[in-house]
């Protein structure tokens, strides 16, 4: 991440920064911190400013100096005693926390507080959340842990109660939107990447790239699908859904933009003054608003979360989808 960058994302998590400083300053450092909001909202720049702020040998006024040794080498990432983990693949595997915990209880780091920061903390598989419990309940030494995550949800409650949870407030939607459209955005496109991340730069990228493009046409297609019958839904999947949707990420990407819609369709029903995320298919959803009750899209709702954590298992994706298919479908029904 270029310094221009992270010294933006960090500038727009104020509080967040603040919060931070003053633990510094009371001297109240805590041994486990969750990092918790959307992508794009600067939480990795966030933990790499407080790791520096821990580590900074002259920080002025509660802040790093950014001048001495220490920070130069966290900026460049070549500080031993700060360790980042991220997914090996689509998760956190056992043995990457296991060797965490094994360089952090090793003696040869420089003298001061060990730092580790987990990416995608949600991405742990059992084992590896697990094994890193039993080192948050007992830490050895000056050890503080960031977990970043945008599914605080996803993790193991035993995991949320030992972190101090801090949020990340994601800047406002309108604001983006507007900024989008500023650089020849359409208002649906821009509507639809500002629900995907809180980084405008991000966004403009995403909403450029052809395959997000059709990703998102073949979800709203596979609506269309199952709006008209089981057979026609199940065979999209296998002409269409399977032709476009090919990796794990994107399936995952799917499965989202298949969850704002039925969001939208709920928005519409109860009559709620929101920006869409798909406001060029207003009309469509308006109809399927009317046809379904409550109940029916909470049910949808739920069946596609449900997909999405049998893909992190690792489940059949043909059969992931063909199942969610049969569950949409069941939904749809007029009642």
């Amino acid at each position: 991440m270029a310094p221009e960058e992270q010294d933006i994302l960090v500038k727009s998590q104020k509080a967040v920064i603040t919060r931070l400083s003053s633990t510094f300053k009371n001297n109240r450092i805590g041994h486990a911190y969750l990092f918790d909001g959307k992508n794009g909202t600067g939480k990795e720049a966030t933990a790499l400013f407080f790791a520096k702020l821990l580590l900074c040998k002259s920080p002025v006024e509660y802040v790093p100096c950014e001048t001495c040794s220490s920070c130069r080498r966290v900026s460049t990432g070549n500080h031993p005693n700060i360790t980042l983990i991220h997914p090996d693949g689509q998760n956190i595997k056992k043995e990457q926390i296991s060797e965490l915990i094994f360089n952090m209880t090793r003696k040869g780091y420089e003298s001061g507080r060990k730092i580790y920061i987990i990416k995608s903390a949600d991405r742990m598989n059992n084992a590896a959340a697990n094994t890193l419990l039993k080192f948050l309940e007992e830490p050895e030494g000056d050890v503080t842990a960031i977990l970043l995550t945008d599914s605080y949800q996803s993790l193991l409650p035993t995991i949320q109660s030992r972190c101090q949870r801090i949020p990340f407030l994601p800047p406002s939607r309108d604001v983006m939107i507007n900024e989008l459209i500023e650089k020849d955005l359409t208002m649906s496109m821009a509507a639809t990447v500002t629900m995907i991340t809180s980084n405008n730069n991000e966004a403009l990228l995403l909403a450029n790239d052809e395959q997000f493009a059709q990703v998102r046409k073949t979800v709203l297609k596979l609506v269309e699908a199952s709006e008209t019958n089981v057979h026609e839904a199940l065979l999209f999947i296998q002409t269409n859904w399977l032709q476009v949707i090919k990796e794990k990420e994107e399936v995952d990407l799917g499965l989202d933009l298949l969850l704002y819609v039925y969001r939208d369709i709920v928005t519409l029903k109860a009559g709620l003054d929101s920006t869409l995320t798909f406001p060029d298919q207003k009309d469509f959803f308006k109809g399927l608003a009317m046809r379904m009750t409550y109940g029916r899209l909470s049910a949808i709702m739920e069946a596609v979360l449900q997909s999405k954590r049998h893909l992190n298992s690792n489940m059949n994706r043909t059969l992931l989808m063909e199942q969610l298919v049969l569950n949409m479908q069941e939904g749809l029904l007029v009642v």
